[in-house]
């Protein structure tokens, strides 16, 4: 630990020049003791170390590396880079380092040697316009133009990098032929940039953090020449993976897939580069323009949306894609890093969100996210997974066309464990939702509000729910309405809320196509006459807690049926799995906007209300007393107020609490409707002697309510709308994947992470 002369060349370069090494011995033979150990008692070696490495990498760039030796000292000085930096990173006195400039050391040259200016470039901009230019280097990581060996070798500073991007796709027709050490040498070096990028897992999750992550700012800026041509080729080369290849079984066992690893890194390099601050969008960010996030909300002509959805689509489908031989196909494992690139295509990029939407490919998208939520319900390690597939259903379900697509019906064989039922996308999902509600694990508890969100906001498109799917919305009912539940959290009873809702935009939208349902609630009417007549005195509110069940939600149904064949049960984690800690996600009424559709089917927003009376007056004048008022609204301005109630041990229910909110229960319409029906269903029984349910149905199928039922509600929707809170959840969401998805090497393993804790299961 001497400190050694930066001048002594002989001596820094036997750290890059002799051996040929894998990624994997840089970490074997470079242990986090020994690098803490320089970085405390010899620091002028640790910084001439880098500095001496970033100059390498610099001097190839420049000179395009047309040797073998020249790319394997690059190859090493990249491998040696990813080993260290973290440790930089987790020392708050060094991380300013690579953004100091070394005395001395000229503005790397080549972009401004015409103003004579002689200001050095920070370390971390030479480093991250070197990897940039590497990127594109003949012979190296893309396809040489060259026709002979004879030709002189191209000048890779007068290159046009647009003529050598990776794949075909976006804004580029041609295929270059596939070569594995290409794709190996893009994957290291993509390697190292998101090891530099990883900084931010080093500061501790604030959502007041306004700057962003420094090292992102600058390689998207215009600073970096080769913007373009990188964020296409990262696009394709995810966009136009197949992971089952040729067609071949079991090709997967014979070749390891250099492709699949630069599909990894390079779908985590997206999600890493494209982020901006919530509300950044209209150019009020504090740094430079990030390129990535321009050109990915600029992408608009159909060929190029229709290669990405299909891109995307293929790939989180794969591992739902049965085949008759056990293990014959690859199953890819980035499904995570996919959902969270999806969501930023819908956020960013409004053309893209439409066209989804346009065809029932969306159904493509959706069969997969809601096959993982299926799949994720009981394991702990993947709460991060529900999450994001639960956001990415809320964001669709603020657009009709969403609501509408889900009628197709649903005629996959995809092994899911849920009951057999014939019905449509929309049944699909209300049966997983009840499943993830009935029988997934507590932590789940928080996203009750979304998963009823989304089937309100899909409700008054649904043509006809099955038997089956009629019998689980009810189910739920049942469950949510027990007054244990409703009395043993101020929050509770707005499920009761939502579901009212979805019965009755059912009920006054769709009501012809949907005798299932309204079957459904005859049979289950006590329920209904239940919550209005629900006692509120403080006795029945105390015996009702003492009766609290100890299992929570009643998990069982009386009409549970069998599974379909060949699926698995959804399992928890094993013991041991590493998962990574969430921040807690902002409430309902924090992510969404409510927005009324108009007779047109236009959106209008609904001012915010404060005050309940307000809120009350408005909806009496949209129709006077006869009309259902959405009570809903009613009451969300009190629930901001409630959910600033720290913990619920603090709260304790009374009189005035329950009476407040039954008062609004929107239970007008469903009475009415019973009102009317019970006795003709009734009389048919007596007179025909009927048990027999398909008669009461064709009954149902053909009756109508019209002139009987309130003056319809307008419909409320609930669109999801970003903020300062899911900003950084979704950051943390994605460090702590990529942390835990990129194990060989372990590049952050057992570093002093600050974003988030690694927990054992």
């Amino acid at each position: 630990y001497t400190q050694t002369e930066a001048t002594d060349d002989a001596f820094w370069d036997q750290f890059w020049v002799d051996s040929s090494t894998t990624i994997q011995d840089v970490f074997a033979l470079v242990p986090a003791a020994e690098i803490r150990a320089v970085r405390e008692e010899s620091p002028s070696n640790l910084a001439t170390l880098c500095y001496k490495a970033v100059e390498r990498l610099v001097q190839a760039a420049d000179s395009g590396c047309p040797s073998e030796k020249q790319r394997q000292i690059v190859l090493n000085c990249v491998r040696l880079l990813t080993r260290i930096l973290p440790y930089i990173f987790e020392d708050a006195d060094w991380r300013g380092f690579f953004w100091s400039t070394v005395p001395g050391a000229g503005r790397a040259g080549r972009l401004d040697e015409d103003d004579g200016e002689d200001e050095a470039r920070p370390l971390a901009e030479s480093l991250l316009l070197a990897i940039a230019d590497l990127l594109f280097c003949p012979d190296f990581t893309a396809q040489s133009h060259k026709k002979s060996s004879a030709d002189a070798a191209e000048d890779i500073q007068s290159i046009d990098s647009c003529e050598y991007i990776w794949e075909a796709g976006v804004g580029f027709a041609q295929t270059p032929p596939l070569n594995y050490v290409h794709d190996i040498n893009r994957t290291e070096l993509l390697k190292l940039l998101l090891t530099c990028f990883s900084e931010a897992m080093y500061l501790p999750p604030s959502s007041e953090r306004k700057n962003l992550n420094p090292w992102v700012s600058f390689f998207c800026s215009t600073e970096n020449r080769h913007a373009l041509p990188l964020f296409t080729s990262l696009l394709n080369v995810v966009c136009a993976y197949d992971p089952v290849g040729y067609g071949f079984p079991y090709n997967h066992l014979l070749f390891s897939d250099q492709r699949e690893l630069l599909v990894e890194q390079a779908v985590q390099i997206l999600i890493v580069t494209l982020e901006q601050e919530a509300g950044s969008a209209a150019g009020a960010s504090a740094g430079p323009e990030n390129l990535f996030v321009n050109y990915l909300s600029r992408i608009h002509r159909e060929e190029d949306l229709s290669f990405i959805l299909k891109g995307l689509a293929r790939l989180l489908n794969n591992p739902l894609v049965q085949t008759y031989l056990p293990r014959s196909t690859k199953k890819i494992q980035f499904h995570q890093e996919l959902l969270i690139l999806f969501w930023k295509f819908c956020d960013f990029n409004k053309k893209f969100l439409f066209f989804v939407l346009k065809s029932s490919d969306v159904l493509d998208m959706l069969v997969p996210i809601l096959f993982n939520l299926n799949d994720a319900r009981a394991d702990q390690s993947r709460v991060g997974l529900m999450h994001i597939g639960v956001f990415i259903l809320l964001l669709l379900s603020g657009e009709r066309n969403f609501g509408v697509r889900l009628n197709k019906p649903f005629t996959l064989r995809v092994p899911m464990d849920i009951p057999v039922f014939t019905g449509t996308h929309a049944d699909l999902l209300i049966v997983i939702f009840h499943k993830i509600v009935t029988s997934g694990h507590q932590r789940l508890h928080p996203l009750f509000d979304c998963l009823l969100t989304v089937i309100v906001n899909i409700s008054p498109y649904l043509k006809s729910l099955s038997m089956v799917a009629a019998n689980k919305l009810l189910h739920l009912l049942e469950a949510f309405s027990t007054p244990w539940f409703l009395f043993s959290s101020p929050q509770n009873h707005h499920l009761v809320f939502f579901l009212l809702e979805v019965f009755n935009n059912i009920i006054q939208y769709q009501f012809d196509g949907n005798c299932n349902l309204v079957y459904a609630i005859i049979r289950k009417r006590n329920v209904f006459h239940q919550l209005a007549n629900l006692p509120s005195d403080m006795a029945s509110i105390q015996k009702a807690l003492q009766r609290k069940k100890k299992s929570g939600i009643s998990r069982t149904n009386s009409i549970e049926t069998v599974s379909m064949e060949g699926s698995r049960p959804a399992v928890p984690a094993e013991p041991g799995t590493l998962k990574a800690s969430l921040e807690a996600t902002p409430g309902i009424d924090k992510i969404t906007e409510k927005a009324q559709v108009s007779e047109d089917g236009t959106m209008v927003a609904v001012p915010h209300s404060d005050s309940p009376q307000a809120t009350a007056d408005c909806s009496a004048a949209a129709g006077g007393s006869d009309t259902e008022s959405n009570s809903e609204r009613d009451h969300e301005a009190t629930r901001s107020r409630l959910s600033s109630v720290s913990s619920s041990a603090a709260w304790n229910p009374n009189p005035d609490w329950v009476l407040s909110w039954k008062v609004k229960l929107p239970l007008q319409t469903i009475m009415r409707l019973l009102q009317v029906l019970v006795p003709q269903v009734e009389k048919i029984c007596i007179d025909k002697g009927l048990t027999d349910e398909s008669e009461i149905l064709k009954f149902l199928q053909h009756g109508t309510l019209v002139g009987l039922l309130p003056v319809p509600h307008p419909i409320l929707i609930r669109k999801y709308q970003a903020n300062a809170g899911t900003a950084m959840w979704f950051r943390t969401y994605m460090w702590g994947v990529i942390y835990l998805r990129n194990v060989d090497p372990p590049i952050w393993y057992d570093t002093d992470i600050r974003l988030f804790e690694i927990q054992r299961i």
